[in-house]
């Protein structure tokens, strides 16, 4: 069995973001992180490889030239057999563009699950896993809290607004991971060492052969939140009233 996860870097949302000049982008200047939920994905796989005999996990980074070491920090050193990077400009990618990419890479590793995190951090678009699926014409399972594999089938708990729900899906299928699917672990020393020999497969995207490499989605324009203002006096109720009609609008 193959399992395909995805080792997204998204900027820490910690970090203090700054537009650059031109207004399409950030500073390069910024800390990024594996996405969390990728993490709790990557977690998954690996626990399913030491629960099951036979299994190998394959962990996707796509963008720019750095990503290749939060594949091998975020994902081979916590126990991943190997990875591939696509290289792409991260300026250029949107959901339906990375899905593609997707599938020209299942049809390349033909893996038996893909594991996903739900949604990145960074565009919280939660669209992805959705489209490959539906691209791939594959079963899916979103929001995954718990995970079994028996056989040729899965079985997928998953946190619904009623409570949960337990889907059972066959394989090939994509899973969403939630954060609530497990507690990442983290990278021992010894596995920070392997990683570096585990093998790392570069991609262009002219080796995935896209029929069509324009994204759907383009950022026109990235404007910096304006500051909080300081907050003014009323001289009565009515006067309060008519602001949070009028201009804050809350009413």
């Amino acid at each position: 069995m193959k399992i395909l996860v995805s080792a997204k870097r998204v900027t820490d949302p910690n970090a203090k973001l700054v537009v650059n000049d031109s207004g399409d982008w950030i500073e390069d200047d910024v800390e990024y992180i594996v996405n969390p939920f990728c993490e709790n994905a990557i977690e998954g796989a690996i626990a399913l490889a030491e629960g099951n005999d036979d299994v190998e996990t394959i962990a996707v980074g796509i963008g720019d030239e750095e990503v290749q070491r939060y594949i091998r920090q975020g994902a081979l050193a916590r126990g991943i057999d190997r990875g591939i990077y696509v290289e792409a400009d991260e300026n250029e990618l949107d959901s339906d563009l990375i899905a593609r990419i997707f599938v020209k890479l299942i049809e390349r590793v033909e893996p038996d699950i893909v594991m996903l995190g739900k949604q990145a951090v960074d565009g919280d678009s939660n669209q992805v896993g959705q489209l490959l699926a539906e691209m791939l014409g594959w079963p899916q399972a979103t929001f995954a809290s718990a995970i079994e594999i028996d056989g040729d089938e899965v079985t997928v708990k998953r946190e619904v607004d009623g409570g949960l729900e337990t889907l059972t899906l066959s394989t090939p299928c994509l899973i969403t991971a939630d954060l609530r699917l497990n507690e990442p672990r983290y990278a021992s020393l010894a596995g920070i060492m392997k990683a570096k020999r585990k093998p790392l497969e570069e991609l262009e995207m002219d080796d995935l052969e896209l029929d069509d490499e324009d994204p759907k989605v383009r950022v026109v324009k990235l404007t910096t939140p304006a500051g909080r203002q300081a907050g003014v006096l009323v001289a009565d109720v009515d006067e309060l009233i008519e602001k949070l009609t009028t201009e804050a609008r809350v009413l």
